[in-house]
């Protein structure tokens, strides 16, 4: 495990995530809910989808819930945990050291194949959303997410 170069987990790291999960997620959100709408395609609503995982989970499905889920649980948190203890540190392993652009789009990517994939799936939701409008808003989103998520982590880790 060592050699996968994982990072320190200290209050470093988690105020890296923080920062940059805040400001990716700013990003996401700006997409799907601001500028996609505003060029006439869909517009997201990622808390609409966490509602639907919790009601089918049997747990409290309000907007409260969506909105905490989808900014802090998984905006904050889930999403970085994922790039940098999971992802980058297998990327580099297989891989090697690449231009983070590469890897940061690849994440986006995989991310959304999570979400609208995975967790549609489980939500009993249609697989994709159906493949309709709102998927390629999403990819759009989860793929700019991942690269301003990435972004953000490079530029104030410069030395």
């Amino acid at each position: 495990m060592s050699n996968l170069a994982l990072p320190a987990f200290n209050a470093r790291t988690l105020g890296l995530m923080f920062i940059a999960g805040f400001f990716a997620t700013i990003a996401f959100d700006l997409w799907g809910q601001v500028i996609s709408p505003a060029l006439g395609f869909a517009n997201l609503s990622p808390h609409g989808l966490a509602k639907s995982l919790f009601g089918r989970l049997g747990l409290p499905n309000n907007d409260f819930a969506g909105y905490f889920m989808h900014f802090y649980l998984v905006g904050l948190v889930g999403y970085p945990v994922g790039w940098l203890f999971i992802f980058s540190p297998i990327w580099t392993r297989i891989v090697g050291h690449t231009h983070w652009f590469i890897p940061a789009t690849i994440y986006g990517i995989g991310i959304f194949i999570f979400a609208i994939g995975g967790i549609t799936a489980i939500a009993g939701l249609p697989l994709f959303l159906g493949f309709t409008g709102i998927t390629w808003v999403a990819l759009a989103g989860h793929t700019l997410y991942g690269i301003v998520l990435v972004a953000v982590l490079q530029i104030i880790d410069r030395d």
